[in-house]
Order: C-alpha cells, then sequence, then structure tokens
C-alpha cells in the first residue's frame, strides 16, 4: 500500500477520512500545526499531551510545526518534506465542502513532490455525520461559535438525535463553517479509548473553548 501521513486536527474530520483510507493507504504519521510555543494545537486549541495520546491509540508517529497563521504555510510545508524523507508519498485530508481548502492541499503537496487524498470532499455532511455516529468512534465538542452555540454544548458527545437541533439552530452537521469542532477520544482504530478531564472552559475570538487534559 502507497505510504501515508494523515493532516491530523485531532477532530473527527480528520479520523473519519483515516476511517474511509485505512484499509488503501499504510498511514504511518500524522501532521499537526501548533502555535509557536507548541501550547496549542493551531486548529482546534487541544494540547499536545492530548493529541500524543490520539497519536499513541493509532499507532502513529506524529510532526508538528510551530507557527503564527502568517507562516502557517511555510511550516506546513516543513512538516511535510520530513514525511517525505520518511517515505510518505501520500498526504490525506479532511476536508468536505470549499474548494479553496482542497486546492490549498493538493497545492502544498505538489510543491514538496507529494500527492493529497481528500476521502471526504463533496459528500454531503448529514450523510458524514449520520456515518460518524454509526461508526462506534466518539467526539466531544471543544469547541462552540457563540452566536450559534452557547457554552452548554461543550464537552458534550456527538450523537445522531443531536441532528434536528443543528438544523434547527442553522449549524452545519459537520461544523463545516466553524460552528464547532470536535476531539475524537474513541474510535474503532484506537487500541483504548483516550480518557480526558475537563479544566475549565473560556470565551475567545466568538467562541466557546473548553480545555482537556489527559486524566492521569
Amino acid at each position: 500500500m502507497p505510504r501515508a501521513a494523515i493532516s491530523w486536527s485531532g477532530g473527527k474530520d480528520s479520523c473519519a477520512a483515516l476511517h474511509r483510507i485505512h484499509t488503501e493507504y499504510d498511514v504511518v504519521c500524522m501532521i499537526t500545526m501548533f502555535d509557536e510555543a507548541a501550547e496549542r494545537s493551531r486548529s482546534h486549541g487541544l494540547r499536545p499531551e492530548v493529541l500524543a495520546g490520539q497519536a499513541d491509540r493509532l499507532g502513529l508517529h506524529t510532526i508538528t510545526g510551530r507557527c503564527t497563521w502568517e507562516s502557517y504555510n511555510a511550516a506546513f510545508k516543513t512538516a511535510l518534506e520530513e514525511a517525505k524523507r520518511d517515505g510518505v508519498t501520500h498526504v490525506v485530508f479532511g476536508d468536505i465542502l470549499f474548494d479553496e481548502h482542497r486546492r490549498w492541499a493538493e497545492q502544498m503537496c505538489e510543491a514538496t513532490g507529494l500527492m493529497a487524498v481528500e476521502p471526504l470532499f463533496g459528500s454531503s455532511t448529514v450523510a458524514l455525520y449520520e456515518e460518524w455516529t454509526a461508526s462506534g468512534a466518539d467526539a466531544l465538542i471543544v469547541t462552540a461559535r457563540a452566536e450559534l452555540l452557547d457554552q452548554t454544548w461543550l464537552g458534550r458527545p456527538l450523537r445522531r438525535e443531536m441532528l434536528a437541533e443543528f438544523t434547527r439552530l442553522g449549524v452545519d452537521p459537520c461544523g463545516e463553517r466553524g460552528e464547532y469542532h470536535t476531539l475524537v477520544i474513541n474510535s474503532p482504530l484506537f487500541r483504548a479509548p483516550l480518557d480526558v478531564v475537563a479544566n475549565g472552559h473560556v470565551q475567545r475570538s466568538g467562541c466557546w473553548a473548553l480545555d482537556l487534559t489527559l486524566k492521569p
């Protein structure tokens, strides 16, 4: 099988992409960007030990970068180059809806001599949500856009019955317009569940954010 990396946010979309392709690619590592101090992931605001816990349960090694949003592309390119040196030929992404996201992934990979793989792209977000909640995987909401979802949504596991409520609130089922982000705590591909503890929440940049650490 082709040797691959996965662009990993820690949330359900990257994990759903992995579910789709894990029998077709030899996925060996995950690529995640962090802030300049390496204290939080750029996409979902997760602590590095939480993402390391996911990598351990998936049996993957990690490739990480430190960056501002302005230097994100350069840091991601460096990470892709590291993956290529490890024999990776393909990089898997969890993009679903937006052509500009797919083009970015393709351009970044092409510049490094790699091939982007987008197993979810163009799918119905309703169908993907239903697929996720029926998959045996579990994900908790870790950020919520305050104008649509209040702080009581933080920490809630995604369930099929939440779909009607998302529709009523004008929230895309997969949070594709930034309505919410998640942390995957279990998957059929995990060797064991991820046990996390909530340490309070904050509101910043118009979003509620939940702070999670690994349970001692």
